[in-house]
Order: structure tokens, then C-alpha cells, then sequence
């Protein structure tokens, strides 16, 4: 109010001198005014609208295995591979549980160090991995460097040494004989008790702890579906009055998104792609698969799109023994699909082919020449600058000559095109894309070079091959 007083004094003054200037000053502040309000309503929109953060559309996430990443297995050992990641185009740092883990039932051997997923404390840095000093340092360089950083949460169980157990015993689910409850097989951990509105408030406690000490931009919520809907409703709208974060659900269940969740695994997707390698499902009922997801979840969700990830890795085996040939054209696929945030996990740009042991210490083998590197690198950005690669840009199947064994798709947004063509069968394949859609020069991504193709263009694809086309 004092400004406006100024302003009317100095109108009042200059009037003696020049009417002209008053009516200049007015109109200039005028202007500054509607323009400053006209930006505070453009800022919000891309999250009012889409309800997720509105740095989320076409970025992707890096998963980190801190134990195994570096031989010290610390935050600041980590903090090395920064330059190298940004440079690969890496945006959200997805990092497995960096809570103490429990002692008691520990998997292995108490010596052995256990599973990330046990948690001891939920307020407190594993001292394995450094001092939370060290991890608050280490955000706040990542922001500065223009990366986003979530942290893996585990709201259905915690450790049996966990200090709840002893001070807060209602917390925990309870069989008809009055024990706290292993789920599954998970002897290493106590499920929580989701009735009693105390642990409801302690957990919630708990994660805005770490938004508001830490920084942190959102979570990865472990076994999200285990964990009552109508806790993650409440939950997440609480920690969005704090910071607009990004929540990633361990989950396929359409109505995660409903809770609030961003993004959902596309866990069945990833399924999919390893039985149409392996000839166990056709492309006719893969793409009949993809078209049913889509038709089920919301048009404004986000699906986790990866070819490996810490579970699959340590289990079920690497990309290369689940994919072998096609492990580059899965990759492509899970960077382009519609809806997709992309995972990549630590090791696969070097071409990683160790499953990592998960309960011990078990060093990623880096190899040191990153020859997925270039590959990664060359998807992420063409995923950064076009908006037709961004999770809710259009998607349209585009039918070829070859139907069989060919799949083809169109992405457009906001006057950006790109048309991704993968031949999905252990042959080479020659065929025209039967679209008129197809017609024009656009650059093909992996060549570097410029194509002249219309609906009477024949292709020619070898066996597991691709071809991504940036119209511009």
C-alpha cells in the first residue's frame, strides 16, 4: 500500500510539470502488474492441470543401488558419478531405502548386511552409506546440478527392531494369536497396522520429515498396494501442502492413481515383452495387451516403463538373459511408449550382466567403457527436447504390411511428431508403414541423418532392429 501512496505522490507532482508522464508511469506499472499476475497464473497450469509436477511430463528416473553402486557403497562415493549421469541426460535420482536396516531376523547373517527394504528408523541416514549431513549436502548439489531426487519408502512393514515394536506395539498387525505378522515370506520384517490412526499420522510424520529436513522431491513407495488407498489419499495431499512432489507406486492397480500417485510400474508390460521374445505371445495379443491398460487407467497417468529395475535384476535375471537380441529395442520401446517415465538402473549403460546378490554386499562390476551410454543418451534428450515423447502426448498405432511382426506408433504434441518402428520377430522384415500420417523428411534418430518417406516407402528392419524418426 505504501507503494501505491509513493506512486500517487509522484503522479500528483509531475502533474505540474508534464501530464504526459503520469499517464506513461500508470500505464507502465499497469503493465508490469497484469504481466506479473499473468505469469503467477501461467506457472501453476501444467500442474493444475495434469495434476503432477510440472517437470514431470518427459523426464525419466535413474534407479541407484547405493550398497553395490561404488566399492565404499556412500552418498559421497556416489556423488562422483554426477558429471557422467547429467551428461547422459539422467533427470530423477530414484534411490533404494537409505534408512538404517533392522539386525533382528536380518536375511543372510546378522553380518551380512540385509535387505534396504528392512527398516530400523524412519527418521534416521543408514550410517552405511554416510551421515545425514552427508545426504543433505548431497541434494542440495544435485538440485544445483538440475536433478530431481526421490527415495524409496517402505510404509507396509518395518524391521522387528524398529522402535515402534517396543513403544508403539498397536502399530503392527497382529495374527488371531496375538503375533506381529511376517508378510509373505519376509521373516525379516512386522507388517504394519493401518486401523490405528496414530501410526497413520506417525508415517505420514515421518515422509514430510524428509521433505522438509532433507529436500527431497517426492518418494517411490515400496508395495503400494499393500498399503490401504485411503492412507496414500490422505498422505499425499498432506505432503503436497509441503512441496509438490513426485510419487512413484511400486503397484498396477488403476486406483493408486486415484490415491494420488503419479506414475504406476507397468509391471505386466515388462512381462509381456520377455514372453514375445521368448515366442510364448504374438504381437497381436501384445498389442491387444497395450491397448487394454491404456483403456483402464487414466488418460493423465503415468506408467513405469523399464527393461530391468533392482527386483528384476537380482531375481528374475538381466536384460540380456531375459531379452538377448532385443534388449536395445525393448529399451527403445519402454523410452517412447505412451504414458511411459522411463527407468533406467545403475549398471545398465555399462552394459551390466551380474545379477546383483540383494542381501550382501555385491559391487556393481563396472566395466568403465558405458557403451549404452551414447544409446541412453541419444533417447533421454530427444525425450527432453519433443514433446511428442512426453507421457501424455498423443499415441497412435500406425498399421504396416507386416503386422505380424512389425510395430509401429505415432507420438504428437503441441506440433512435435515422432514415429518409432520396431520389428518384433527373429527375422528381417521389409514392409510399408499403411498410413499417410508416415509422409515426410524426418531426421532418423540413430543414423543422424535425414529420410525421405511416405505410406508407398518400402522399410527394410533386421531382426530385433528399430528405427525412431524425429519430425520436429
Amino acid at each position: 500500500m505504501d507503494g501505491n501512496k509513493n506512486i500517487n505522490f509522484q503522479k500528483i507532482s509531475c502533474m505540474k510539470k508534464n501530464n504526459l508522464l503520469p499517464f506513461l508511469s500508470t500505464l507502465l506499472l499497469s503493465i508490469l502488474i497484469l504481466s506479473c499476475n499473468e505469469q503467477k497464473d501461467k506457472e501453476p497450469l501444467a500442474e493444475a492441470d495434469s495434476g503432477h509436477p510440472a517437470w514431470s511430463a518427459q523426464s525419466n528416473i535413474y534407479e541407484i543401488n547405493l550398497r553395490q553402486f561404488t566399492k565404499e557403497g556412500t552418498i559421497m562415493a556416489f556423488e562422483k558419478a554426477l558429471p557422467r549421469l547429467k551428461d547422459m541426460g539422467v533427470e530423477v535420482l530414484w534411490f533404494m531405502p537409505i534408512t538404517p536396516i533392522g539386525v533382528e531376523g536380518r536375511k543372510m547373517t546378522e553380518k551380512d548386511m540385509g535387505s534396504y527394504y528392512a527398516v530400523k528408523d524412519y527418521k534416521a541416514f543408514n550410517p552405511d552409506y554416510g551421515t545425514m549431513d552427508d545426504w543433505k549436502a548431497f541434494v542440495m548439489h544435485a538440485h544445483e546440478m538440475g536433478f530431481k531426487v526421490i527415495t524409496d519408502w517402505v510404509a507396509n512393514h518395518s524391521a522387528p527392531d524398529n522402535g515402534w515394536i517396543k513403544t508403539h506395539p498397536q502399530f503392527y498387525a497382529k495374527d488371531s494369536a496375538g503375533n506381529f505378522i511376517a508378510p509373505f515370506d519376509w521373516t525379516d520384517v512386522r507388517k504394519l497396522n493401518y486401523e490405528n490412526q496414530e501410526l497413520r499420522d506417525s508415517m505420514m510424520a515421518a515422509m514430510k520429515f524428509w521433505l522438509t529436513e532433507t529436500d527431497i522431491d517426492g518418494f517411490r513407495c515400496d508395495v503400494a498396494e499393500e498399503v490401504p488407498a485411503d492412507f496414500w489419499k490422505t498422505c499425499i495431499s498432506e505432503l503436497k501442502k509441503v512441496k509438490h512432489v513426485f510419487m512413484l507406486a511400486e503397484g498396477e492397480k488403476p486406483e493408486l492413481h486415484d490415491a494420488g500417485f503419479d506414475a504406476t510400474y507397468a509391471w505386466t508390460n515388462m512381462h509381456m515383452m520377455k514372453e514375445l521374445y521368448k515366442g510364448e505371445k504374438t504381437l497381436r495379443q501384445f498389442d491387444s495387451f497395450l491397448n487394454a491398460g491404456i483403456a483402464r487407467f487414466p488418460k493423465n497417468a503415468y506408467r513405469l516403463f523399464f527393461t530391468s529395475n533392482h527386483d528384476e535384476n537380482s531375481w528374475n535375471g538381466t536384460e540380456f538373459e531375459k531379452y538377448g537380441d532385443a534388449y536395445k529395442t525393448f529399451a527403445v520401446f519402454s523410452q517412447t511408449m505412451y504414458q511411459s517415465v522411463p527407468l533406467i538402473y545403475n549398471g545398465q549403460e555399462d552394459m551390466n550382466k551380474k545379477r546383483l546378490k540383494f542381501f550382501v554386499k555385491d559391487t556393481i562390476p563396472w566395466a568403465g567403457e558405458m557403451d549404452m551410454a551414447p544409446f541412453y543418451k541419444t533417447l533421454l534428450n530427444l525425450r527432453k527436447s519433443s514433446a511428442a515423447l512426453a507421457a501424455d502426448a498423443s499415441y497412435k498405432k500406425l498399421g504396416s504390411t507386416a503386422d505380424s511382426s512389425v510395430f509401429a506408433y505415432q507420438r504428437e504434441k503441441d506440433g512435435h511428431k515422432v514415429v518409432v518402428i520396431l520389428n518384433l520377430s527373429k527375422q528381417p522384415q521389409k514392409f510399408n508403414i499403411k498410413d499417410a500420417s508416415i509422409a515426410g523428411e524426418p531426421l532418423n534418430l540413430f543414423l543422424g541423418t535425414k529420410e525421405k518417406v511416405d505410406a508407398a516407402h518400402q522399410f527394410s528392419i533386421e531382426q530385433w532392429g528399430y528405427i525412431v524418426y524425429d519430425y520436429k
